[in-house]
């Protein structure tokens, strides 16, 4: 045996690490396994094309905020209060902000003091906090069939295992979650918290029954299982309606995830979590090992804009702008859509998420789906068992409606000729175009 078959046997890992692209393969911890790029991610690059109608990413339409005023804001922010908005900050986050974000949610009946609010980047750093505190590798999250993919990344990446529970019209089935908590405690599963999105979710675009929610909370503390609430499409209602919050029937069961990405900002990057007491000084910990603090010079920014301005008018002009293409995208589904197509009707946010009949791979299509100028979201990105592959997430907040309605006109071209391969030839003929690596599985 020469030397170099010898250090092979003797560490079976080299030749794989030597020819890896990335040499710091053996380096890395356990838990990078379950770091992947998104679907929605990978996808904005080609989304972004200006000849591709984008019904893919979920872009705040910010052509609505009074940009004048505010970069007067900005230009006075720097003189005033230059030395402390440049300065470092606290990882709790700057208390007249927080006073606000309690006045914030009051429109959904929270009662909070502004201790129990940790000022965040954006929610989805809430998310991962909230993650990183409750979860040990092993540990079972609780998530609606589909859920936000952003969230679906922060369990993978703390090796939680996600359990979905499936959702209807009416948002996630009580029935569902009894059953997969019967399940989890048969098979010896620690269930660490049920992450939702009661308010048009993302991507469903359906909203949870108030009749459900008392239910749903009960089921959870019966259980002992915390609740997380993600609710940053709340004000986003196209009627003007708010729900009320889970966090108000159950405050000290339910961490509450908010943000100013879809009402203000999206660039501000400014979020908060509202949290028992206890938990609050975890997630302050939390914060300083993250990120150290804040951006002071954002939050003194976003307090100026709550201060300053009609905030409430301007969420009511977004919700007639999102209403207005909410409504496009409807009417175009209707009139373009082949038959065996189904889609939600949300009432807020900015989704609808659409099924496409047996025998079509939404995965598999959009590589064709760019090719005729239309980008969407495959339904198997917002599952971590890879479920969804007949369902589309298609987003009506960034496009004009007119974009919206061509968009869908391509759409239902590049569906009709999916269905009628698959009518022709079956699944043989879809699986040797979509090639080895395309996705099999699928959903009712």
């Amino acid at each position: 045996m020469n030397p170099s078959e010898s250090r092979s046997d003797d560490h079976p890992e080299t030749t794989s690490t030597r020819h890896s692209l990335d040499p710091h393969l053996r380096r890395y911890a356990a838990r990078t396994k379950g770091m992947t790029a998104s679907e929605v991610r990978a996808l904005f690059a080609v989304a972004s094309r200006p000849e591709v109608v984008s019904l893919a990413g979920g872009m705040p339409n910010l052509a609505a905020l009074p940009l004048e005023s505010l970069s007067e804001q900005v230009a006075e922010l720097v003189a005033s209060d230059g030395l402390v908005a440049l300065q470092y900050g606290s990882a709790h986050g700057v208390p007249e902000l927080r006073e606000q974000i309690c006045d914030v949610m009051a429109l959904e009946g929270i009662q909070a003091h502004p201790d129990d609010v940790v000022v965040t980047v954006g929610s989805q750093m809430g998310l991962d906090m909230v993650t990183r505190l409750f979860c040990d590798p092993g540990d079972v999250v609780l998530a609606e069939g589909p859920s936000y993919v952003g969230a679906l990344s922060s369990f993978a990446a703390y090796q939680a295992n996600v359990v979905h529970v499936a959702m209807d019209d009416s948002g996630l089935q009580p029935e569902a979650l009894r059953e997969a908590l019967a399940a989890a405690e048969r098979q010896g599963q620690r269930v660490k918290f049920l992450y939702t999105i009661p308010n048009f979710h993302n991507p469903a675009g359906v909203t949870l029954a108030v009749r459900r929610r008392s239910e749903i909370l009960e089921i959870c503390a019966s259980h002992g299982v915390l609740v997380l609430e993600d609710n940053p499409y709340g004000l986003l209602g196209f009627d003007g309606q708010t729900y009320p919050a889970l966090r108000t029937q159950d405050p000290d069961n339910v961490v509450y995830l908010g943000s100013f990405s879809k009402t203000f900002a999206s660039g501000l990057r400014v979020g908060w979590v509202l949290a028992p007491h206890a938990v609050r000084e975890k997630l302050v910990l939390a914060a300083e090992s993250a990120t150290l603090c804040p951006p002071t010079f954002n939050q003194m920014l976003v307090s100026r804009y709550l201060a300053t301005h009609d905030w409430q008018g301007q969420i009511k002009k977004f919700r007639e702008t999102y209403r207005e293409r909410r409504d496009a995208m409807l009417s175009a589904l209707e009139q373009h859509m082949p038959a065996g197509c189904s889609w939600t009707r949300p009432d807020g946010g900015f989704y609808v998420w659409l099924t496409a009949p047996e025998g079509v791979d939404a995965k598999a299509m959009l590589p064709r789906a760019v090719t005729a100028r239309v980008a969407y979201a495959s339904g198997t990105g917002f599952y971590a068992d890879q479920l969804g592959s007949r369902q589309m997430r298609l987003s009506f907040c960034y496009p004009t409606p007119e974009r919206i309605r061509e968009g869908v006109r391509r759409l239902s071209g590049v569906l009709t000729d999916e269905m009628e391969l698959y009518d022709t030839f079956g699944p043989a003929a879809q699986n040797a175009m979509s090639g080895p690596q395309a996705p099999s599985p699928d959903t009712a």
